[in-house]
């Protein structure tokens, strides 16, 4: 997959993992511009629809432009067909969207998580339209160390308490090791009943429980 450019790299965490009958996206708060911390709430997982969810890292207008043009669009298709928009549809219309600006590309890298009839998926995209498939995905300058955390933990058959467990293990470790992630974490999971984010009070319940300080 492309990586961005250091010269417009701005610094995330973000992580999406399939687990039994669900999806877990999780993302750090912090967004920078070089060293500098340039705002502590910065949303990193979007609502695509009840089914279908999106992970963003890279520039913040290229992501909050692509997360509001492929929610349009995944709700035009809901209305002309009167079902919901497959993971895979999702992901292949995102991929064409970023292919299609060659000269100016979206400086971007993006997860797309969700559940339709043939179960959960991930997908991720990179800002030349390259979209694979996986079991678990990270981006952003702290996903060597989601990365290291998985490879270790990750299991197939993971039910999604222990998944929502992992994801935030893993952020929270690259938030102790990469200076460009921090501020907290989102954690949102898609099953075949919708999507839902979790509150603060839960995470917060969650990381004490596993000792994470």
């Amino acid at each position: 997959m492309s990586q961005l450019p250091k010269e417009v790299e701005t610094g995330t965490t973000t992580v999406a993992l399939i687990c039994k009958d669900a999806v877990v996206l999780a993302a750090d708060r912090r967004a920078t511009a070089g060293t500098m911390i340039a705002h502590k709430k910065t949303k990193k997982i979007y609502k695509l629809d009840d089914n279908l969810g999106l992970t963003t890292a890279g520039l913040v207008g290229d992501l909050q432009v692509l997360a509001r043009y492929v929610t349009a669009e995944v709700e035009l298709y809901k209305l002309k067909r009167g079902a919901p928009m497959s993971v895979e549809a999702c992901a292949t219309l995102t991929a064409n969207i970023l292919s299609g600006r060659r000269y100016y590309p979206y400086w971007v890298q993006l997860i797309i998580g969700g559940f339709d009839i043939r179960g959960p998926h991930v997908f991720s995209l990179d800002m030349a339209g390259g979209s694979l498939p996986d079991r678990y995905v990270s981006t952003g300058s702290g996903s060597p160390y989601v990365y290291g955390v998985l490879e270790d933990h990750y299991k197939d058959d993971m039910d999604i308490k222990d998944a929502i467990d992992l994801a935030i293990r893993s952020v929270h470790t690259a938030m102790k090791r990469d200076s460009a992630t921090g501020e907290g974490i989102d954690v949102a999971t898609i099953t075949k009943d919708g999507f839902k984010e979790l509150d603060d009070k839960e995470i917060e319940k969650r990381k004490a429980t596993m000792k994470l300080s």
